[in-house]
């Protein structure tokens, strides 16, 4: 099971630059297509309390947009 998950779309920009940016730390994550999957939709809302995207879990920790220093002092721990 991977430690990240990005809960995103296909038109997300912002998820589509947290995907490219954790891809070149060479660490696995996994996508959650939030459009097309209500059960992700509704793992997302409960996570996080949100509704837009992205929304990325790493661990136990839960980001809210693409916030790049909180993602890259998270990822350490990974």
């Amino acid at each position: 099971m991977s430690k990240i998950i990005i809960y995103t779309t296909p038109a997300c920009q912002k998820g589509k630059e947290a995907e490219e940016m954790i891809k070149e730390k060479g660490i696995d994550y996994q996508i959650k297509d939030v459009s097309r999957d209500k059960d992700a939709l509704l793992e997302m809302k409960e996570k996080s309390g949100k509704f837009h995207v992205p929304i990325i879990e790493i661990g136990e920790d839960v980001v809210v947009g693409f916030n790049k220093e909180k993602i890259s002092k998270l990822i350490k721990y990974i």
